[in-house]
């Protein structure tokens, strides 16, 4: 598989603007990244411009801070799946995974992923928040609610991801289970060497630079 398919091209700044998501969605298109990744708000905008791609679109849920009811999360990944989301990345409530409140994090999981049904559901651990032992029983949890993907970061925490995470995080999943690795990657080594490690996906701004084996300025994701 070519490194552009295991891409998530994404813009999730708080001031983005319509141009910005057409924009983005003409870069995928024209780099044939896997997917555009953008907040709920923008989700039938890109499916209308992708609707002649390859390229799918993933929405973000209760996103950055995961702390919305889960009803809310719920409400928002349905209508996400209606505007013409393929895929929705979710955040976990960090404080009740902290208070070691399991069932209601796994119930918060379970929630959404009945909300997208037969959709890809990615839940965001937020791994720089984490302890390795609640990174491994955040990931333990998403697998039990039958979610496809554990992600590491929503590039707006302490920081993205790391090796380490995604060795903990593939030692917990089980065989169905996919890892998305995200914050932080932005050339083509560093992209490759989370592959290597475990990672069936990449989230990143940095999509055009990877694509091109260049390198990327900082930024958010």
């Amino acid at each position: 598989m070519q490194i552009q398919q295991y891409i998530d091209h994404t813009l999730l700044s708080p001031t983005a603007t319509l141009n910005d998501i057409r924009k983005l969605c003409e870069e995928a298109d024209q780099y044939h990244f896997f997917s555009v990744c953008v907040h709920s708000s923008f989700v039938s905008f890109a499916a209308k411009h992708l609707a002649d791609s390859d390229s799918k679109v993933c929405a973000v849920v209760g996103f950055p801070l995961g702390t919305m009811s889960s009803e809310a999360k719920a409400f928002e990944a349905r209508k996400c799946i209606e505007d013409g989301a393929n895929e929705v990345d979710m955040v976990i409530h960090l404080g009740m995974l902290k208070a070691q409140q399991y069932d209601y994090v796994k119930k918060d999981i379970e929630m959404v992923k009945k909300a997208v049904g037969d959709h890809v559901l990615k839940v965001i651990l937020e791994t720089g928040n984490l302890s390795d032992q609640e990174i491994t029983i955040a990931t333990q949890l998403a697998v039990q609610a039958k979610a496809d993907f554990v992600k590491t970061s929503t590039g707006f925490g302490p920081r993205g991801a790391s090796l380490d995470d995604i060795a903990l995080m593939k030692a917990a999943i089980s065989d169905d289970t996919k890892i998305k690795a995200s914050g932080g990657i932005r050339d083509l080594r560093t992209a490759k060497a989370y592959i290597e490690a475990g990672a069936t996906r990449i989230g990143t701004s940095s999509g055009i630079a990877i694509a091109s084996g260049g390198n990327a300025k900082e930024g958010l994701y």
